[in-house]
């Protein structure tokens, strides 16, 4: 193995890792926001609300990323009405586009996430606390999300850990992110294993980081998985 050639690979991929970071965290705190007004649409009570939030998951959810890619960065730039608007400026940026799409599509999966971890918190709960006396907003601060959290974190980290994955998609619309820089060093040297081996040690390190931290708020929420002492 060529090492000088290894290690000289290695730093340009790592150079692009604050851009790969950058779409991973952006993508997944607007998924996110997305997210939550997907789920207060879901238990509103409004039968219209109910099903706009329906559609919406099925429909991001039952699609591939890819297409949702291709149809933010491509077909909204095909739109008279968008190149003329205020927003223009921001959708022509392939890092927005990449933004997004991504923000889009997770939103979808963390708002099941999330009305699927409030599903969980036992009914009796809310009515215990309605006798104590505790307002709306005390009761879900102190009792219904640290319960929800703590079942939605499973799932979320798993969330968390496709995306990190799924940024590597960008490199299809012109981002230099990791992977795009791997297919560049291939391309140019002829090197078919190396560049895309160490993009791929890049992802697994970053994601083997996310598991850890996430298992280990996981074990602090949950005293029962804490390790006993013998």
């Amino acid at each position: 193995m060529d090492w000088d050639f290894a290690a000289t690979t290695f730093w340009r991929l790592m150079a692009a890792l604050p851009l790969t970071l950058e779409v991973w965290f952006l993508s997944v705190v607007l998924g996110g926001l997305i997210a939550a007004g997907v789920v207060w649409m879901r238990v509103s009570g409004s039968r219209p609300l109910e099903i706009l939030a329906r559609a919406y998951v099925a429909i991001f959810r039952g699609t591939p990323l890819l297409i949702q890619l291709f149809l933010v960065y491509y077909g909204l730039a095909s739109l008279p009405a968008v190149r003329h608007s205020i927003l223009w400026p921001v959708l022509r940026d392939p890092l927005y586009c990449g933004v997004l799409a991504l923000g889009l599509c997770t939103a979808g999966y963390q708002a099941e996430i999330f009305r699927g971890a409030l599903l969980a918190v036992p009914h009796g709960a809310g009515e215990a606390a309605k006798a104590c006396g505790m307002s709306g907003l005390l009761m879900f601060r102190r009792i219904v999300f640290p319960i929800a959290l703590r079942h939605a974190l499973p799932a979320y980290s798993t969330e968390m850990i496709s995306m990190v994955k799924a940024t590597a998609l960008v490199s299809l619309i012109t981002l230099w992110d990791v992977l795009s820089v791997a297919l560049k060093i291939r391309n140019d040297t002829l090197v078919t294993y190396l560049p895309l081996i160490l993009a791929g040690a890049i992802y697994f390190t970053i994601n083997y980081i996310l598991g850890a931290a996430f298992l280990s708020l996981e074990r602090r929420l949950s005293p029962h998985l804490r390790a006993r002492p013998s």
